[in-house]
């Protein structure tokens, strides 16, 4: 097996430091076809191209 890189003694450490966030509440995703619907008006329907004639994900 190869070798590891560092000690694992400092394994996560900056995840302990970072301070805690509790997660926002937001509205629920539509399922479904309602869900397939959003998608498909975002990629094909408001298709916005970037310079180069590239389209934007």
């Amino acid at each position: 097996m190869g070798k590891v890189h560092g000690s694992l003694a400092r394994a996560g450490k900056v995840k302990s430091q970072t301070p805690k966030v509790d997660k926002q509440e937001k509205k629920k995703t539509p399922k479904g076809r309602a869900k397939k619907r959003i998608l498909y008006n975002r990629r094909f329907v408001n298709v916005t191209t970037l310079p180069g004639g590239k389209r934007r994900m």
